[in-house]
């Protein structure tokens, strides 16, 4: 409660996040661990919803759109969670002492998932969490302490989902190369055959694998990018015709629709609400 969301980090790669309210919540992500402390959020997806709460974690083994919100969340019963952001080459460093084939590539893992935390990870995120009141034992400790959170993780339910991000050809980093190329040219046309190339695999083998990973088709992920791009962009207040083909829309009509269609709400309306709550 001490350490405000929209800080700088305090620790290498450590997010502490505080929210006041069930508002719904557009963003992307990149690997992430998340505990969640107090409260508890709902996801939406293609392939459905996961809802997970005080005591649980949350693992995002992919960068990837994300749609949710937290429940019940208020002022005076805020939602408290702390993440960590996944490293891919500190994983690595941690599968060769694994027992078991976590890295097998035909068993690759789903690119989001949650279970109940254990009594070993939750003792390690809160001693990451009191290295923030001592700077100086946090320079020694905070690495050593990460490592057993990633260790923990790799031991875990979601362990095959959590070592595919160290394994540097693992199907999933294919397809998270294909990702950060969206991510990259998201407002210009890009082509799924363009975008096997990237993964380094044949069109139907990375639609499918796209697919699995991330709930959604390539062209569905990439307006999802654009969407989220432009909401911010009019929330900075650019007008709907100018933003629209800034993000890739030739057709303000299409781009109107789609927006209504993801945000419940056509693009005026939607934008004087998001002004009038920061502005309270």
């Amino acid at each position: 409660m001490r350490h405000p969301s929209d800080a700088a980090p305090p620790l290498d790669g450590l997010v502490i996040s505080r929210y006041e309210t069930s508002e719904p919540d557009y963003q992307v992500t990149e690997p992430l661990f998340v505990l969640m402390a107090q409260g508890g959020k709902r996801l939406y997806f293609d392939r459905g919803v996961i809802d997970y709460g005080t005591g649980d974690c949350l693992v995002v083994a992919a960068s990837m759109p994300l749609t949710g919100h937290f429940i019940d969340a208020s002022p005076q019963s805020p939602a408290l969670d702390v993440g960590l952001r996944l490293s891919a080459s500190r994983i690595a460093a941690l599968l060769p002492q694994l027992q078991r084939d976590v890295t097998e590539r035909s068993h690759f893992g789903v690119s989001v998932g949650t279970h109940a935390a254990d009594v070993q990870l939750i003792d390690a995120v809160l001693r990451m969490l009191r290295l923030l009141d001592d700077p100086v034992d946090a320079t020694v400790l905070a690495p050593l302490i990460e490592r057993e959170i990633l260790w923990r993780l790799l031991r875990g339910p979601l362990g095959h989902s959590v070592a595919q991000i160290g394994l540097a050809d693992s199907v999933l980093n294919h397809v998270s190369d294909a990702i950060a190329h969206i991510r990259h040219n998201f407002a210009a046309p890009v082509s799924i055959r363009e975008l096997a190339q990237v993964a380094g695999m044949g069109v139907s083998t990375f639609h499918r694998h796209f697919r699995r990973l991330t709930g959604l088709s390539p062209l569905q992920f990439q307006k999802s990018l654009q969407l989220q791009k432009a909401r911010s962009l009019l929330v900075a207040e650019g007008s709907v015709t100018e933003v629209a083909h800034s993000v890739g829309y030739s057709s303000p009509t299409q781009f109107n629709r789609e927006y209504r269609r993801r945000f419940g709400m056509p693009p005026g309306r939607d934008i004087a609400q998001l002004r009038s709550r920061a502005i309270v």
